[in-house]
């Protein structure tokens, strides 16, 4: 593998990283801890770890996505600027 495609995915996991810890919206923060697992997942893959690559895949990108999504949608939204519920 080259060395410009590892960096490549090492900066874009970074990114992505940094994306999902200081974005204020919780749907896209999720979002983007799900495409960090995916390019994690694909790195694995090239880095000859297939069954890392699938644990990673799996329990990162569906099971803990879905995990929060699920959490997500069961919480109420408030309207900070009038302290009223939103349902």
């Amino acid at each position: 593998m080259s060395t410009a495609l590892y960096g490549f995915f090492c900066v874009f996991l970074i990114l992505t990283a940094l994306v999902a810890s200081e974005i204020e919206d919780i749907l896209s923060s999720v979002i983007s801890m799900s495409v960090n697992g995916i390019l994690l997942a694909i790195l694995f893959v090239i880095l000859q770890a297939p069954d890392v690559a699938l644990t990673q895949a799996v329990i990162n990108s569906g099971l803990v996505t879905s995990l929060f999504l699920v959490a997500y949608s069961q919480t109420e939204k408030q309207d900070l600027r009038r302290g009223d519920d939103k349902k």
